[in-house]
């Protein structure tokens, strides 16, 4: 549900680099050094049944990692939602009604373009990482993730934040908005192509600084902190988060460029 929230917000946006001619394949990057590889993968979090996305162009650096990372590791099985539960009033944290609003809006836009977390690149290589015995972990603990998603309501129009409070539906132009942004989205993810994104991360950062702030500057900063200290261990390892992190002034990428480790894109 966090992810997906993530994504409806944003999924993908290109680094601001040298031009780059994207193939048809979702973006992957690498990062080397004299004994250690980390491949940084920008995952869509909610996708349709056509899985063409996870072919050899990804399937063989993900097969060559030792380990996949994740942005945070959800609990799955019949107990999934209780854990989750438990992990929020542990918090004394509840989601603010623009929380469970947008995240209602994006898992109804999601659906209706047949798009299912479940299917979403994030899951899948999970699920495939498990099966093989790769050891999986996630840069965020699920705790860290809602704390920041509860804080994310100050900067929601008003006249939806009032809907959701009162309790009444979405209007119909936002929901149909919505459900196309996201099937753009997925299209341009699925082909490279992230002229679209970096369009809506500018958006987002004109319009909500401080949510872009959250949920992109402040965790970029955190995750290439870590990339930097695990370059310092031999080993190959998959890191796969949200594209949009690898995106943008304030990307992951860029945070690495400015402590002197280069990247390159592979696809």
């Amino acid at each position: 549900m966090v992810n997906l929230l993530a994504a409806a917000a944003l999924a993908a946006a290109m680094p601001a680099t040298a031009p780059f001619a994207p193939p048809l394949e979702p973006a992957l990057f690498a990062i080397h050094d004299a004994d250690t590889t980390i491949y940084l993968f920008g995952t869509f979090h909610a996708l349709d049944a056509d899985t063409h996305w996870f072919g050899p162009s990804v399937r063989a650096p993900f097969e060559q990692s030792d380990e996949l990372v994740l942005e945070t590791l959800l609990p799955e099985g019949p107990g999934a939602a209780q854990q989750i539960g438990q992990t929020v009033e542990a918090r004394s944290a509840k989601p603010s009604a623009s929380f469970l609003a947008t995240t209602k809006m994006a898992i109804a836009a999601s659906q209706s373009r047949g798009m299912q977390v479940d299917n979403g690149a994030d899951m899948v290589l999970r699920h495939v990482a498990e099966a093989e015995g790769k050891p999986v972990e996630g840069l965020e603990t699920l705790q860290l993730q809602l704390n920041m998603f509860n804080h994310l309501h100050a900067e929601r129009p008003r006249a939806t934040l009032a809907s959701a409070k009162a309790g009444q539906p979405v209007a119909k132009e936002s929901m149909q908005d919505l459900s196309a942004s996201m099937a753009e989205m997925q299209r341009a993810w699925k082909q490279g192509d992230q002229s679209v994104f970096v369009r809506m991360l500018e958006q987002l950062d004109d319009a909500a600084p401080d949510t872009y702030r959250m949920m992109f500057t402040e965790r970029n900063a955190r995750w290439a902190d870590w990339i930097a200290a695990r370059l310092q261990t031999p080993g190959t390892v998959f890191v796969a988060v949200g594209a949009g992190h690898l995106a943008g002034k304030d990307s992951v990428l860029v945070r690495l460029a400015e402590k002197g480790i280069e990247s390159q894109r592979v696809y």
